[in-house]
């Protein structure tokens, strides 16, 4: 599955980095994230699944030219587009790996102010679990963000909703079923809720924002130190 993954969001690269850039209210969303992550000048944030890049500028923002941005992705066309989009900054780093593995050092916890994922846990195998290490890896005080799409739960939600079903299933590989054994919106949702629940109950302080007709769910989770 990893692989046909990222064999299918290489081929779409190209298109994936213009939906993450040019998608109306889109960019307005991102900013909002970045500032979600309670970050100052010279800290450290990490983002999870960074795809073409869209989000490091909004990032870099919030640290400033002493802070560290990196992103991680594992698939390498989509990381060409991310480290082109950011070449003109040397404190933003792009890597390639896993975001339920992500390739840092061991004694990171500490050293990394906020973890963001944005769009992200609705591919991973064990979202909740993925929400536990970034919290681990985040130090004393640290901030996880996640912002994901799933059904709206508004009054005008059937319309928007059958669009957003419509996109889930062009979006995922391989993209020519017509009939799945279960509903990959739903399937989606699910993922989604348990990575929000429990950021929700690791974090101390939380934040819950819906955006986008409601699609659209931002969490942000501030971490308290260890008893």
């Amino acid at each position: 599955m990893a692989t046909e993954s990222q064999e299918f969001y290489g081929r779409w690269a190209r298109l994936y980095d213009l939906i993450a850039r040019r998608t109306p209210g889109i960019a307005r969303l991102r900013r909002r994230a970045a500032a979600a992550c309670r970050l100052e000048s010279g800290d450290t944030v990490v983002e999870m699944g960074c795809g073409t890049g869209a989000n490091l500028p909004f990032l870099r923002e919030q640290v400033g030219p002493e802070g560290t941005v990196i992103g991680i992705d594992f698939t390498r066309p989509v990381l060409e587009r991310a480290r082109a989009a950011t070449a003109d900054y040397d404190n933003v780093h792009v890597l390639q790996g896993d975001a339920m593995q992500p390739p840092l050092a061991a004694d990171a916890p500490g050293e990394i102010d906020a973890v963001l994922a944005t769009f992200v846990v609705g591919m991973l195998v064990g979202p909740a679990d993925a929400v536990d290490d970034w919290c681990d890896l985040v130090g004393p005080e640290g901030t996880v963000v996640l912002a994901n799409a799933a059904p709206s739960r508004e009054w005008y939600a059937p319309p928007v909703n059958a669009v957003f079903r419509a996109i889930v299933v062009l979006s995922t590989p391989p993209t020519i079923q017509l009939r799945y054994e279960d509903d990959p919106a739903r399937r989606l949702e699910q993922k989604i809720d348990a990575a929000h629940t429990r950021l929700r109950e690791r974090a101390v302080a939380v934040a819950d924002e819906t955006h986008l007709f409601g699609v659209v769910r931002l969490t942000g989770g501030q971490l308290g130190r260890p008893a």
